[in-house]
């Protein structure tokens, strides 16, 4: 089966740290739904803009990459047999019904970094 980023736009993160739980609450269930699916492979929040560090080629700025009303908040990979299924996937994210969106692209590459042993 194919893998599929769903990238989760929101105005900011609800995942801040020491965030209460009812902040991240539709969230929660929700990757609680996907992961008992079996659909999802990883999922990350991220956590608010203000905490974002950006560079670009000799600068490094405070802030999100891009100065926008909206940024990625968060990203989950699922696995399903076709593009159909994926956003059948990413439709019951509840950020679409909370003001936000979601993008979702198919996975190219990538996988868990195995890393060596370190040396004694």
């Amino acid at each position: 089966m194919a893998q599929y980023a769903v990238l989760i736009y929101a105005r900011d993160s609800a995942h801040a740290p020491g965030a209460a739980a009812a902040a991240t609450a539709s969230c929660d269930r929700h990757a609680d739904e996907l992961t008992v699916s079996d659909a999802m492979l990883a999922a990350y929040a991220l956590t608010p803009r203000d905490t974002a560090t950006s560079l670009r080629a000799g600068s490094v700025t405070s802030g999100p990459f891009v100065d926008s009303p909206e940024v990625v908040v968060g990203f989950y990979v699922v696995e399903a047999p076709d593009l159909d299924a994926a956003l059948a996937i990413a439709a019951t994210n509840p950020v679409l019904r909370e003001g936000g969106g979601v993008e979702v692209r198919p996975v190219h590459s990538g996988g868990v970094v195995e890393r060596a042993a370190p040396q004694p």
